[in-house]
């Protein structure tokens, strides 16, 4: 693993909890979790329950995110913005096409493939294992207030000063060479 940690110049945030009944923590993404052209792939968003957000949560925003691309700037996988505060879970699939399991409200910004919608994993073969940090992020504003075609990293930008929590779920994927 690589000791980059995409956290560590943001400001501090409270941590609150986010589970998946599709992946733990610390584990290997599952194969549907991986870009469809990667064997077993399905470009399947993860399933997420979040739960003790801070007090002042208004909305949500997350993002998947794999520091370990080799581009320099690593590669965003799913970015999703205005999640209502009173969502407890984003369904397995919520990243589709069309975000079909997203809430009235939230939208998906265009990933580093420039598509509004999850891409799974699929770092190159023999590169090693990469990280994917799948990040709930609790904000202090109903809507974070970035047009649909902003990149991820504009969304990060955006939120850097609205963050009241994060919660964070650490997956790893490898290709053999």
């Amino acid at each position: 693993m690589r000791a980059n940690d995409p956290f560590a110049r943001l400001p501090e945030a409270a941590s609150f909890t986010v589970t998946s009944t599709t992946v733990t923590d610390g584990a290997v993404w599952p194969p549907e979790q991986h870009a469809s052209g990667v064997p077993g792939g399905k470009d399947i968003s993860p399933q997420l329950s979040l739960s003790g957000a801070p007090d002042g949560t208004k909305s949500y925003a997350v993002t998947v995110y794999d520091p370990d691309a080799p581009t320099g700037s690593g590669f965003w996988h799913w970015a999703v913005a205005d999640i209502p505060a009173t969502v407890t879970e984003l369904p397995e699939g919520a990243g589709g096409d069309t975000g079909p399991g997203l809430p009235p409200g939230a939208f998906q910004l265009p990933n580093d493939a420039r598509m509004a919608c999850y891409i799974g994993a699929a770092p190159p073969a023999g590169h090693g294992p990469h990280r994917y940090f799948t990040v709930v992020h609790a904000l202090d504003v109903e809507t974070i207030g970035v047009p649909a075609d902003a990149t991820p990293a504009v969304l990060g930008f955006t939120m850097a000063g609205h963050t009241l929590g994060r919660a964070v779920l650490t997956t790893t994927a490898e290709t053999p060479a």
